[in-house]
């Protein structure tokens, strides 16, 4: 059974900054792909960034990038998500999830573990 479970959310500024963390457990966390997704209210949940088991194997939406940096600690079992120049459009619940696959994926169905969720709230 996967676990995640978020933290860093918050109430920000805008063009300010937050980092999310997210920590495994109860699964061999290095091998796989993890991601960040979010949803705003009255929205669908969309894709944000993701990362392969090697760090520097990044990808993400168009929207976040130049502004926020996905890596991970593979020996801390955590990934973060470092979000700069924080927009009110930003403002979401941000969710973690770990994929079942080594791939770079950046669809929902490739996820397969998802955490709670953290509210990032940024006011103009």
């Amino acid at each position: 059974q996967v676990q995640l479970v978020e933290s860093g959310g918050g109430l920000v500024q805008a063009g300010g900054s937050l980092r999310l963390s997210c920590a495994a457990s109860g699964w061999i966390f290095s091998r796989n792909t993890m991601g960040w997704f979010r949803q705003a209210e009255g929205k669908e949940r969309e894709f944000v960034a993701a990362t392969r088991r090697i760090g520097d194997n990044t990808y993400y939406a168009d929207s976040v990038k130049g502004r926020f940096t996905i890596s991970r600690d593979n020996a801390k079992n955590t990934v973060y998500l470092q979000m700069n120049s924080l927009k009110p459009e930003d403002s979401a619940v941000y969710f973690c999830a770990a994929s079942r696959s080594r791939l770079m994926v950046t669809s929902e169905g490739d996820f397969g573990s998802w955490g709670q969720g953290t509210q990032v709230t940024v006011s103009s």
